[in-house]
């Protein structure tokens, strides 16, 4: 591999990080990776812990770090992994979340319909191996679980890749939620390959106990936590009132970029226009969607200007969890009030009061199970011997249900 010319970041979580070659080096320097700079990693998260204004961009270069140690681990315990498997792995993990979309995963389909963030990234990666004349060609591969070695592809996407070691360090740092935090170093040392399996010592038992863990309680703190959830369903609305207003040809403010997606200008799966929706969909970040809230702040439309300022104003939806079969009953006694107070209709009151319902599983053994390598020839799955361990299925899936209202409603 060609050496960089010595460049580095530096890493509030890690340190200085090195640019491992020259490729890698203009592959962080073209417009679509840069692109991830102007893209939250968490969202709206910030307006709740103030630090979280990080983004997909420290993510990705954190990720690509950590998969530079793992894979000096792995070649320590003496698996192969030669030089254009160890490049290919790194472009991998750093274009992972290329094709996210403004404000990530809170948006993650208000713009593009039918069609996940992991696919965009692969057309964007597919899109470079063009522009880099096929040098990524390997890294596609990898990164879509079709090369023979299965166990680089599970360093990149499994219940314990450089991801989520990186995501969850990353994002307790900036949140200040200690509880968050995991040994990375342990765990990647930790790291061997058994039958071509990506696999954990023995040893590292506990620290997995521990990252399971810390997976679950920055769901419950910071990814599911209630006024986050608020601010996120109110962004959601206000894209879907813009949406609804421009289909019944009311005019509105919008960056040129916005308006092209929220108009259903493009689609990402027509391949005949491939490469020109990528450049537009490279151009679309936080930025056009928060010029377009501050001008809908003042739009004639009193659903658009009402939820704008409520995000502007951080002036949020009230949010109270409660039982489901509670959840009707509620809803319909908030929207009789509403329309005491208003003169919107059924349907705008839709805007002003709703439910939100969370699920999500830690860990899931028959989907994507850890494997713990024990007595170096025999490799077991996690919840097999776990006796010991502080774990069990019945607090691996965290579901909670919530309404959401506009401020002006007193609920008793």
């Amino acid at each position: 591999m060609k050496k960089s010319k010595n460049k580095i970041l530096n890493d509030p979580i890690y340190g200085f990080i090195a640019i491992p070659n020259e490729l890698i080096y203009k592959i962080i320097e073209h417009p679509y990776f840069q692109r991830l700079r102007r893209i939250s990693q968490l969202g709206l998260s910030y307006l709740v812990y103030p630090g979280a204004h990080h983004t997909r961009f420290h993510h990705a270069i954190g990720a690509m770090h950590l998969m530079q140690k793992a894979i000096n681990v792995l070649k320590r315990k003496n698996i192969k992994i030669n030089h254009e498997e160890e490049e290919a792995l790194l472009i991998a993990i750093l274009l992972h979340d290329i094709g996210h979309g403004p404000f990530s995963h809170a948006l993650e389909h208000s713009f593009v319909n039918n069609i996940s963030h992991e696919k965009i990234s692969i057309q964007f990666m597919e899109e470079l191996n063009r522009i880099f004349k096929n040098k990524l060609s390997l890294a596609i591969k990898i990164f879509q679980n079709k090369y023979k070695k299965k166990y680089l592809y599970e360093l990149i996407s499994s219940q314990i890749d450089v991801d989520r070691l990186d995501y969850l360090n990353r994002d307790s740092f900036y949140c200040g939620v200690a509880e968050g935090i995991v040994n990375s170093t342990r765990i990647i040392d930790m790291y061997n390959v058994h039958k071509g399996k990506l696999v954990l010592d023995y040893k590292g038992l506990y620290t997995i106990e521990k990252f399971i863990l810390s997976r679950k309680l920055m769901y419950l703190q910071v990814y599911m936590h209630k006024t986050v959830l608020s601010a996120e369903y109110t962004l959601m609305n206000i894209l879907k009132r813009a949406k609804h207003l421009t289909t019944k040809k009311q005019k509105i403010f919008m960056t040129n970029s916005l308006k092209k997606f929220l108009n259903d200008e493009i689609n990402m799966n027509n391949k005949k226009n491939l490469q020109k929706n990528l450049n537009y969909f490279s151009q679309l970040d936080d930025y056009d969607v928060f010029i377009s809230i501050k001008e809908w702040q003042k739009s004639n439309d009193k659903i658009l200007s009402m939820l704008s300022r409520q995000i502007i104003e951080r002036k949020l939806h009230k949010i109270e969890e409660i039982e489901i079969k509670e959840i009707p009953s509620t809803i319909k006694k908030i929207k009789n009030k509403l329309v005491k107070k208003t003169n919107f209709s059924s349907k705008e009151l839709e805007y002003l009061a709703f439910s939100i319902k969370t699920k999500h599983k830690i860990y899931v053994p028959a989907k994507n199970p850890i494997y713990i390598l024990k007595e170096r020839s025999n490799k077991y799955e996690l919840s097999r011997i776990e006796k010991d361990l502080n774990f069990n299925k019945k607090q691996n899936t965290i579901i909670k249900n919530f309404i959401c209202y506009h401020p002006s409603v007193r609920k008793s």
